[in-house]
Order: structure tokens, then C-alpha cells, then sequence
């Protein structure tokens, strides 16, 4: 076990989300003992996972012995103090969990619900990936994913301007002069 958090007090949360949706093999992969572990090597020390309305309950540890303090609930009326206070973010697809974790330049890995027909959450992730804004996972990848990431390597996201296409419409619409 590494001692990555020996030289520090500092508390390291990993929140994960799986939205208002059941995806148990999220929560399922991310309570395995070689992810937990991979990401105590990375110097994380807490793990909360918010499970949705999954049937799957991960394991609680207080964090004794060199491991990861983790806990868990199903939902909150927000999850956005949990998105601020995090230092690393775990997602299922979802455009708002994403966007919201962007906005905070948060790391973010963002795993792929596969039982989910017409995924276009999935091409949403993996463009977002690709512009190396994030991590793109599924269930069986994640610890894979965990131990290789650096998130030194992840460009921040820039939110387009709206304000030409909101004044255009305005236009169209008759709404101002200009």
C-alpha cells in the first residue's frame, strides 16, 4: 500500500454519482477492492458514493489500517456542495452531472451506463474525452482508468458564448432594433 497520504492531513474526497437513476454496476465497480485501493495510491482518503435508487449497497469503512474512509446515500435534494468539496468526481453520463463537474474544474471520470439503449450520453463522454476534458470509463475499465489517469493531463472545459446566437434570435424574433 502506497503511503501517498502519510505526508498529509488533508481530506481527499472521491463523490460519486449515478444521478436520480439505478446503475448498480457503477457502484458495484467502484466498492471493489483494487478500485478503492487504486485510489488510496492516489493519495485519496475518503470515497462517497451517492447510489440513486440502486438495489446494490456498498461496503462503509471507517478508513482504519491504510484504506479509504467510504459512505454512501441515495439521494440528496443537491449535489452540488458534494461536487465543490470533491477532489475527484466519478458520473455516470449525464449531461448535467458532467457540465455541473466541468463548470467546478473538478477531475472528472465519467463511466458509460452500457444497459442504457440509444446511448447518447456515451458520445457526449467520449468527445468530451477526447478533447481530454475528462475520463471516459464503463464498469469494467474503471480501475484500469483510475490507476492510469493524471489528471495534470486534462485541458479545462471553456463554455461557448450563447450571447451571439441569444442575440440573433432576438432579432429574428422582432425582440430588439439592433
Amino acid at each position: 500500500m502506497s503511503d501517498a497520504n502519510d505526508s498529509s492531513d488533508s481530506k481527499k474526497v472521491v463523490f460519486v454519482t449515478v444521478g436520480t437513476t439505478s446503475f448498480d454496476s457503477l457502484v458495484k465497480s467502484v466498492d471493489t477492492r483494487e478500485v478503492k485501493e487504486a485510489l488510496f495510491k492516489k493519495g485519496y482518503t475518503h470515497l462517497l458514493i451517492q447510489m440513486g435508487r440502486g438495489s446494490y449497497i456498498p461496503t462503509k469503512s471507517a478508513g482504519e489500517d491504510g484504506s479509504l474512509s467510504v459512505d454512501h446515500f441515495t439521494f440528496s435534494s443537491s449535489i452540488a456542495e458534494f461536487l465543490k468539496s470533491a477532489s475527484l468526481v466519478i458520473s455516470h453520463a449525464g449531461s448535467g452531472s458532467i457540465f455541473e463537474t466541468l463548470k467546478l474544474r473538478k477531475p472528472l471520470i465519467v463511466v458509460v451506463n452500457e444497459d442504457l439503449m440509444d446511448n447518447h450520453q456515451s458520445e457526449l463522454a467520449e468527445e468530451l474525452a477526447e478533447r481530454n476534458h475528462l475520463f471516459c470509463a464503463h464498469p469494467n475499465t474503471l480501475y484500469e482508468t483510475v490507476s492510469a489517469m493524471d489528471s495534470d493531463s486534462l485541458v479545462a472545459y471553456q463554455p461557448g458564448n450563447a450571447t451571439p446566437v441569444a442575440k440573433f434570435i432576438d432579432r429574428f424574433l422582432g425582440f430588439t432594433d439592433e
